[in-house]
């Protein structure tokens, strides 16, 4: 006889759903401040160049503490590590809402305090992103990365209107906001700290299936993190595997994710159409603003590229099941590239509103593929770092995308900055057509058995 496995219900996952508040807070305190640092560099200092400068530093800081975050999120505990960024979050967003109030915001001031908070991304974020796979089964992963996707969505859709209205009271009432949402995102990941207990699962960085490891799991978190984590309720922290060297951890997870023709191939094909992409978004953002257009209207715009994403989040759980993760990634980045092409012609908001959404249509379910398929394929123990060296490789150029923007328009002008933008992301397109691997990507119940042809033996 046999037995009929019923498929596994997010919805009826209670830690999923903490997990999913908590990474919901957080992600609409760094919306928010994503959309107000760049118009708050442009309202103080009038130059695009300037602006460009503050979004690159940032995104260097984030792009190098999330290869610390990565060794951290592997040896420790990372519901713990989710709430301890959330509490230097609260402390960040506080300062941010005093230099506001204090009428201090200055190039200097937006340039440190922007470093400050993509730093606190970088090192913390990796660890919500890989608690999920000890929360969600494999088998559902395809649909918990396209309601994520669907959330992102959400957060773009009220981030936008949200940040602009905020703008226009004040960088204060940013400010204020950032700082109940990491206060929200803190009491939900102590939350989710107390049913892992309840639950009996241990909240480590170690894999539980990796038992040739067992025999050393000797050492424990920090005796001070212990007396945190203790008394935040966590309990005795679990005993996690911990290796001499940072630096040969972070080689072994550039080295196992480089090896992997399924994986590893696909990262340069991200950094290419990442920068191109962004870089026009970025460009048509400074544009707007130095054409006099208000922060709220600009929030506007930045909305309904996110109503966009959320019907095509909507739509993600029914393609992922059906079509090919390659065939959704190549045709999901062909009409990005249109898109981006289409922009060079058009200057009114609601006009680039309708393209840019066109553009972003396939994005939640092109994400959903390769974001849910990455997770199945990694090992837990290595998640962590596999996740931070994927980010790194992936938004390498990424710094760039703002000096592009920036410079660009003070140099060449709108037209050729976005023609440059597009020549990139045709060129990700024409890698990814090329990229055997990628377009052998299969749909999402093949994914767990197609990522086994590449394990070592």
């Amino acid at each position: 006889m046999t037995t009929v496995t019923q498929p596994h219900r997010l919805w009826r996952n209670a830690r999923y759903l903490t997990w999913l508040v908590s990474d919901t807070s957080k992600g609409l305190a760094g919306a928010l401040f994503g959309f107000a640092i760049p118009l708050l560099a442009l309202i103080v200092t009038n130059d695009p160049a300037q602006a460009g400068i503050i979004g690159a530093a940032g995104m260097v800081a984030r792009l190098l503490m999330t290869l610390a975050g990565g060794v951290l999120a592997d040896r420790h505990r990372r519901i713990a590590l989710m709430l301890l960024g959330s509490l230097i979050g609260i402390v960040l967003a506080g300062a941010f809402t005093l230099l506001a109030l204090g009428d201090a915001m200055t190039f200097g001031t937006l340039l440190v305090i922007d470093v400050l908070l993509a730093a606190r991304s970088g090192l913390f974020d990796v660890a919500g992103e890989s608690a999920i796979k000890e929360i969600v089964p494999d088998d559902a992963m395809g649909r918990a990365q396209a309601a994520n996707q669907g959330r992102d969505a959400a957060l773009q859709l009220a981030g936008g209107p949200l940040g602009g209205l905020l703008l226009g009271i004040g960088g204060w009432a940013v400010g204020v906001v950032m700082t109940l949402c990491h206060a929200i995102a803190a009491l939900t990941a102590w939350m989710l700290g107390r049913q892992a207990r309840r639950a009996g699962v241990v909240d480590t960085g170690a894999a539980d299936e990796n038992t040739d490891d067992r025999d050393d799991l000797q050492r424990v978190v920090a005796e001070h993190a212990a007396a945190t984590t203790d008394d935040l309720g966590f309990g005795a922290p679990a005993a996690a595997p911990t290796k001499p060297n940072a630096w040969a951890e972070l080689r072994e997870a550039f080295g196992w994710l480089l090896s992997r023709p399924d994986l590893g191939g696909v990262l340069l094909i991200t950094t290419v159409v990442n920068l191109g992409f962004n870089a026009a978004i970025t460009t048509v953002i400074y544009a707007l603003q130095q054409d006099g257009h208000s922060e709220l209207l600009i929030g506007t715009l930045s909305a309904s590229i996110g109503a966009v994403m959320l019907v095509g989040a909507v739509c993600a759980p029914l393609l992922v099941p059906r079509i090919k993760a390659g065939v959704l990634t190549i045709v999901g980045l062909s009409v990005a590239a249109v898109g981006v092409i289409l922009l060079t012609t058009v200057t009114s908001p609601w006009a680039i509103a309708v393209v840019l959404g066109a553009s972003v249509l396939l994005v939640p379910a092109l994400n959903a593929g390769m974001m849910g398929y990455f997770m199945v394929a990694t090992p837990t123990h290595l998640l962590g770092r596999a996740n931070s060296a994927a980010g790194v490789l992936g938004m390498g150029a990424m710094p760039l995308a703002p000096l592009i923007a920036g410079f660009g328009l003070a140099w060449i002008g709108r037209e050729w900055t976005l023609l440059l933008c597009a020549a990139l992301c045709l060129a990700s397109v024409a890698l990814a057509v090329s990229n055997r691997a990628l377009r052998a990507l299969p749909v999402e119940s093949k994914w767990a058995a197609h990522a086994k042809q590449f394990e070592s033996a």
